[in-house]
């Protein structure tokens, strides 16, 4: 598997800039390499922005990280129990390496703000909403441990 982390990281904050979410920034940067198409990819991945349809809950970076081990290490029978624990161990370590960066999953606490749905109306885009958000970051950091996941998971 050929992976700049660099570039792939590049192109998720990026598509957040864009406007995208912070899942679909994450997921959208590496549906490629799993052949994922992009509609699609955008689709599935966008209730998952501002902590799970801005509920606050799991940063949504992490959650696009987590469908993209689902990729990775797929597990696809509900019977098939060591392809289950290959999987939930990917998602651990990058939980755990996002969580050693910023001490936390949760979108709320990221953003030091209460932890409790809100307005479902997305914030708008603009230089105010990216010099207060620190969301970039999150992104950038989330598109890089899922780089180095799928460059371990081929040695």
């Amino acid at each position: 598997m050929e992976i700049n982390i660099e570039e792939r990281k590049e192109k998720a904050v990026a598509l957040f800039k864009e406007g995208y979410n912070c899942s679909q920034s994450v997921f959208l940067a590496y549906a490629d390499v799993f052949s994922v198409d992009e509609e699609l990819a955008k689709k599935f991945s966008a209730p998952f922005g501002g902590g799970m349809g801005r509920l606050r809950e799991v940063c949504g970076a992490v959650s696009g990280m987590f469908m993209l081990m689902g990729f990775r290490y797929p597990h696809t029978n509900p019977n098939d129990k060591p392809s289950k624990t290959e999987t939930y161990k990917a998602v651990q370590r990058t939980a755990t390496a996002f969580k050693d960066k910023f001490g936390t999953l949760i979108c709320a606490d990221l953003l030091a703000i209460r932890r409790a749905p809100q307005d479902p109306t997305p914030s708008d885009r603009n230089a105010e909403y990216y010099a207060k958000r620190p969301c970039a970051r999150f992104v950038a950091e989330a598109a890089g441990i899922v780089g180095e996941e799928l460059l371990a998971g081929e040695k």
